[in-house]
C-alpha cells in the first residue's frame, strides 16, 4: 500500500540484480484492441543508443553523435528508462538520466517520453522513480534545466525555481 500512495500506477513488485540495477512493473497499458501490455521502469544502463536516439527524434530533439550518447550513459550517476513489453520485444518509451557529485547533488538530464505515451502520467511516474532512486542514494539536492513549456510539469512534481533568484551561468564555445 505504501508504494501506491507514493507512486500511483505502480502495480508490481521490484526486482533487483547484483549490480544494483532495479526493474519495477509500474502499469499495464491497454491497447485499442484490448491487449494488456506491461510497462516497466528500469535502472539498467544497457540502453541501445539507436533506440534512445529514435525516442529523442520522436519528440523533435536534434541529432546527437552516438559516441557522445554512449559516453553520457557511461558517466551518468543514474540512468532510468520506461519500457513497453510485448512478448519478447521491449520498446523504449521513456528515458531520463542524472549526473551527480555522489554525495549531495544530482542534476537530471534528457527527460523524454515518446509522444504516443505523453499525457498519460508516465512522465510523472518516470520522474518520481528517478527522484526515489536518487533519494535511495542519499542525494538531497536534485536540479534540472527546463524549457519554458515544461516548467509547470516539473512544478507539479515539487521542483521550484531558485528561491533566491540566482540565474544559472553557462559557457559555450564560439
Amino acid at each position: 500500500m505504501f508504494w501506491k500512495s507514493l507512486f500511483p500506477g505502480v502495480i508490481g513488485s521490484e526486482t533487483a540484480t547484483g549490480t544494483g540495477e532495479r526493474e519495477l512493473l509500474i502499469t499495464e497499458w491497454v491497447t485499442a484492441n484490448g491487449e494488456r501490455v506491461p510497462i516497466y521502469f528500469s535502472t539498467t544502463r544497457d540502453i541501445d543508443v539507436y533506440a534512445l536516439e529514435s525516442l529523442c527524434d520522436a519528440v523533435g530533439w536534434a541529432k546527437r553523435p552516438l559516441r557522445k550518447v554512449r559516453k553520457a550513459l557511461e558517466f551518468s550517476f543514474l540512468v532510468g528508462s520506461l519500457w513497453q513489453e510485448r512478448g519478447q520485444h521491449r520498446r523504449l518509451i521513456g528515458f531520463a538520466r542524472a549526473t551527480s557529485d555522489h554525495a549531495f547533488n544530482a542534476t537530471l538530464w534528457d527527460v523524454v517520453v515518446h509522444p504516443e505515451f505523453q499525457g498519460k502520467g508516465l512522465g510523472k511516474t518516470l520522474m518520481r522513480q528517478m527522484i526515489r532512486e536518487l533519494r535511495r542514494q542519499e542525494i538531497s539536492n536534485i536540479t534540472l534545466f527546463a524549457d519554458p513549456q515544461v516548467v509547470t510539469f516539473y512544478e507539479e512534481l515539487g521542483f521550484q525555481p531558485d528561491p533566491e533568484g540566482i540565474k544559472g551561468m553557462f559557457w559555450y564555445p564560439n
